[in-house]
């Protein structure tokens, strides 16, 4: 009885052994069990093959298309045990099997095939039970089949390529799909051992037990599970490629499987996002088409499984599991997922040691990243995106392609003050790439409006040099820019002069540079205007226009330079011919309106106004919640409305007059909407939801209709229409002074004074309120404020000849003669070039 107790137990721990890869200890165990019955010995001659062979494959692993090791001396012991185990006929049948799946395996290892293959078919491999067996046994199976689909692509790649005929290939594909598919159970069964061991040492002691080995897949196994959709692909048949990816991912993941998951993953994503559109789409809970436009139509077979197993992995099951429904879709589910362990894993280690493995762990990530570029980047989702590179941030130092990809994010996502600071990183990173701190410029002076930074990003591409080769010129454009932009928010006009002659300067430099830039003629062009050299700037927005015909900017600007000439019909006719290019632009439909108002009457301008009305709501699709009766909710907009609204050309948020975008217009913008949030929020109206700059738009939109009634002196009109302003915005200094404005034409001088005081109160520098409450202020006798506010307003813009000529009536007023007469001839000069609006409405971006 002790006998047969202890004997069971030394199987158990050979089992064990042969189970969790412990090849070291089956000698010893072998000598143990050959001291018993003579049957024994055959079994003992069976493990020390097996054990022998596997540390062989342990020391020497087989890599995929290498040449066979071939007959070496420990190989030739191998063999002495498995035959020694088979001649003498002891063995148990399931013993039998398994001497004779090692057997043909040693085969395969030394290059003999058609002997590997002539065992399986004797062993009959398909009649291998796969229920009630010890574990190690499944991997015996799974490997058996690897090796057979091995040694019958070795055999059919040895015969002419004619004569292989497509059963032959399928049964190749079969073999490795059922190895993939023992070996993934064998894996959970594994898992499941080990689970049920370690909850059993922890019930037992409260100290836990020595960490358990990770189980290796092996050459084998390994194969197995990644050769079947390697062959469909190389076939070109996509659709059983793709299925055989989404079985391996819905088995239950088990530790050893999880960087082949990680791989698959990112492989799937690949596909589905480059070979695979929507129409030709099926979840992966449907089965796949029988014929799919994916798959090469010469070699189109069936799509279907053509073999069972009695035993299947497990695959996560329930109600509650999420189904992608499309392609992208279910890209990114896989990429985000493949993310998540990239990090997991990430070696952020520095030292020496562990460098290979940082790169190759950091290569992996930056698959992942870049193909999670690729699927948010088609849905627009910038904000998502920056949020997964930021993940990425801490084992990506010195590492170049993630910090620009990151910036580049990050500027798409709209978060440019930390896509600035993300940029200079990049640029410590790679000081000799001259777009990088033109793109830190381009933010610089855009939104930000952060123009002595941008002044030192600038400085940086032209002093590369020859370096920066063709982008030397971009250089010096963007250098113009923040002067020009420094030129306009500059309060003395000496200081005013000074930047207009640098921006001219090097506007000059960079058409030198780059003769057939349009951009550099062109800012040339507006900066000669804004300086009012009208008719050198017509000179050279002309060989803008010769150069690009169909610039939307260069011909805006030719149409204010020719209104600057009054010439406000030859003005209108191009501000439509460049509508017809451009019909949605509402900076063009702004000045149309302008234009409309001299040439046409205010009714055109009016049906303008409506006409913006109807583009508005066609573009953005949003509700006006000032519109309660009509309901506030952001209407769901598709992926092309989104794109529209990206690439719309919007109006100044500043000011619709005067087009500046000073510093302290943007910080007044700032001030106005939290002011107009609050006063939304007591008037309990409905909140603007989606992008600020829609909301903008159509303020000004109302602002604009407004001015036209008032210019026709039809208050209740203006009033209704600067009221739907106010229900958008109720703080802004726009809409106070249109308030004003309709109050001096009702008479009510008092009451325009209040609203432009609270106009001004919000934007300090807006000029014409500055106009507008010197006159007041001349009519109500007070000379030395009405002076003070608009010789302020001069200050900030010395080209208002409005300004000039009321500063003049102020000190004509006060007996101040001399003075006066120099403002009348300085409001004379400039009105003579005035355009219809300023020329600092067209955007100087990069």
């Amino acid at each position: 009885m002790a006998a047969k107790k202890l004997g069971s137990r030394l199987e158990t721990e050979i089992e064990r052994c042969r189970s969790e890869g412990q090849w070291d200890r089956i000698p010893d165990l072998a000598k143990q069990l050959s001291a018993k019955p003579i049957a024994n010995d055959d079994l003992a001659e069976l493990l020390l093959g097996e054990a022998k062979l596997q540390q062989y494959l342990k020391e020497n692993p087989i890599k995929l298309g290498a040449s066979p090791h071939g007959t070496k001396p420990r190989l030739v012991e191998v063999r002495k045990h498995l035959v020694a185990a088979l001649d003498r006929g002891n063995l148990k049948p399931e013993y039998m099997q398994e001497a004779n799946l090692l057997l043909a395996k040693l085969n395969y290892i030394e290059g003999e095939y058609r002997d590997a293959l002539s065992i399986y078919s004797r062993v009959a491999l398909d009649d291998l039970q796969l229920v009630g067996i010890p574990v190690y046994r499944l991997s015996m199976i799974a490997e058996a089949y690897a090796t057979k689909g091995l040694c019958l692509e070795k055999v059919s790649s040895l015969s002419p390529a004619n004569s292989r005929h497509k059963d032959e290939e399928q049964e190749i594909i079969t073999c490795y799909e059922k190895s993939g598919d023992i070996a993934l159970l064998y894996l959970q069964e594994v898992e499941k051992v080990k689970i049920a061991l370690s909850t059993g040492m922890q019930n037992r002691s409260p100290k836990s037990g020595p960490a358990s080995q990770e189980q290796e897949l092996g050459f084998f196994l390994e194969t197995g599970l990644q050769r079947a959709h390697v062959i469909y692909f190389k076939n070109g048949n996509l659709t059983r490629g793709i299925g055989r990816f989404r079985e391996i991912l819905r088995a239950v993941e088990t530790r050893t499987t999880q960087n082949l998951r990680m791989t698959i993953a990112r492989q799937l994503a690949e596909i589905l996002l480059r070979g695979m559109c929507e129409q030709s789409y099926w979840n992966p809970l449907e089965d796949p088409p029988h014929h799919s436009p994916l798959d090469d139509p010469l070699r189109q077979t069936s799509n279907t499984k053509d073999y069972a197993l009695s035993r299947r992995p497990k695959v996560y099951s329930g109600e509650n599991i999420f189904c992608p429904q499309e392609n992208t879709e279910e890209a990114l589910l896989l990429l985000l997922i493949s993310e998540s362990m990239a990090n997991r894993d990430a070696v952020l280690s520095r030292i020496p040691e562990h460098n290979n493995d940082r790169i190759i762990s950091l290569q992996s990530a930056s698959i992942v990243y870049d193909l999670l570029t690729i699927a948010l980047g088609r849905r627009g989702q910038y904000e998502m995106l920056s949020e997964c590179l930021e993940r990425a941030m801490k084992f990506v130092f010195e590492e170049f392609h993630l910090w620009y990809q990151f910036a580049l994010s990050l500027m798409a996502a709209g978060k440019s003050a930390r896509a600035v600071r993300v940029l200079k990183e990049c640029i410590r990173l790679k000081p000799d790439d001259p777009t990088i701190p033109l793109l830190a410029v381009k933010l610089c002076i855009g939104t930000l409006h952060w123009l002595e930074e941008g002044e030192r990003f600038a400085k940086l591409v032209i002093d590369m040099g020859e370096k920066a080769s063709e982008f030397r010129a971009k250089g010096y454009l963007a250098i113009g820019l923040v002067y020009s932009l420094r030129a306009t928010d500059a309060s003395l006009r000496g200081v005013q002069e000074e930047y207009q002659r640098k921006a001219l300067g090097a506007f000059q430099r960079a058409q030198s540079l780059s003769p057939t830039d349009h951009l550099a003629a062109f800012y040339l062009a507006l900066q000669l205007a804004v300086s009012r050299q009208i008719p050198e700037a017509l000179g050279y927005v002309r060989q803008a226009l010769q150069l690009q015909g169909d610039d939307v900017h260069s011909l805006h600007l030719l149409a204010l330079l020719l209104s600057a000439q009054k010439h406000y019909h030859d003005a209108l006719n191009i501000i439509e011919m460049a509508l017809g290019e451009y019909p949605e632009n509402f900076i063009l439909l702004f000045t149309k309106v302008k234009l409309e108002s001299i040439c046409r009457g205010p009714d055109e301008a009016l049906l303008t106004c409506k006409h913006m009305l109807q583009i508005w709501k066609s573009c953005y699709n949003l509700t006006n919640p000032s519109d309660s009766g009509r309901g506030s909710s952001l209407l769901d907009r598709t992926v092309a409305d989104r794109r529209q609204l990206n690439t719309m050309t919007l109006p100044d948020f500043s000011d619709p007059e005067t087009g500046s975008v000073h510093a302290t217009s943007i910080a007044a913008s700032r001030v106005e909407q939290a002011l107009s949030e609050v006063a939304s929020s007591l008037q309990s109206s409905a909140p603007k939801q989606g992008p600020l700059h829609p909301w903008m738009t159509l303020a000004q939109i109302w602002l604009h209709a407004a001015e036209v009634y008032i210019g026709i002196g039809k208050p209740s009109e203006a009033t209704a229409c600067t009221q739907e302003a106010a229900n958008l915005f109720p703080m802004s200094h726009n809409v106070l002074f249109m308030k004003g404005q309709i109050a001096e034409l009702r008479g009510n001088v008092d009451e325009a004074k209040r609203w432009y005081e609270e106009a001004l109160s919000i934007s300090p520098t807006h000029v014409k309120t500055m106009q507008r409450l010197g006159l007041i202020l001349h009519q109500l006798g007070r000379y030395s404020l009405a002076e003070k506010i608009l010789r302020d307003a001069v200050q900030v813009n010395s080209t208002a000849h409005d300004v000039w000529n009321c500063l003049g009536e102020v000190l004509q007023a006060q007996g101040n003669d001399d003075a006066a007469t120099e403002c009348f001839l300085t409001a004379l000069e400039l009105e003579a070039t005035s355009p219809i609006l300023p020329f600092t409405v067209i955007p100087r971006t990069l």
